[in-house]
């Protein structure tokens, strides 16, 4: 990385990992299944950072994206995912593999973007994963408290150790 003012235009894992680890995060690096990916938690959900498309160096990458997998068990109700989309531009929440949750936001580097902006896209993640685990919450009230009632536990755990398991099934 480089100072806050020139323009980013490609990221690594080690230049991804060191801004998380100054935005206060732990993060732990995974190879598994091939390509690299960071593993964090924030909120108490666990959530993975997966690289995209690559830079024009080997493990440079000019786009990521956070993801934070639940695992639900029941059925889910039908308006959730839209309910979820609706209200909401950065990050999209979709149903996967029948009974997981999961929330993506993707990240742009490519054509530039400065450090600060990075940054941003940081607290924006940790501003939706509060705001998502608030509205699974609220979701389980309005419905009379049935249903998702594993998500929930699920985002409470420690670390987010369900979300990384539920992670690695869905991908």
């Amino acid at each position: 990385m480089t100072d806050s003012t020139s323009l980013i235009q490609t990221v690594t894992a080690d230049s991804l990992t060191e801004l998380l680890q100054d935005a206060g995060l732990r993060v732990s690096r995974s190879d598994q299944n091939g390509p690299v990916q960071l593993l964090s938690a924030s909120q108490g959900a666990g959530f993975s950072v997966r690289f995209g498309n690559p830079g024009p160096k080997e493990g440079e990458f000019v786009d990521y994206t956070f993801r934070c997998a639940l695992h639900v068990q029941g059925e889910l109700p039908d308006d959730l995912v839209g309910s979820w989309n609706v209200g909401k531009r950065f990050a999209c929440l979709t149903v996967q593999g029948g009974s997981f949750l999961v929330l993506e936001m993707d990240v742009v580097v490519a054509g530039g973007v400065s450090q600060n902006h990075l940054r941003a896209m940081i607290e924006l993640w940790d501003r939706l994963l509060q705001e998502f685990l608030m509205f699974l919450r609220q979701y389980v009230r309005q419905e009379g408290g049935q249903q998702p009632e594993a998500a929930e536990a699920a985002a409470q755990e420690e670390g987010g150790a369900a979300s990384h398991a539920a992670q690695e099934a869905v991908a």
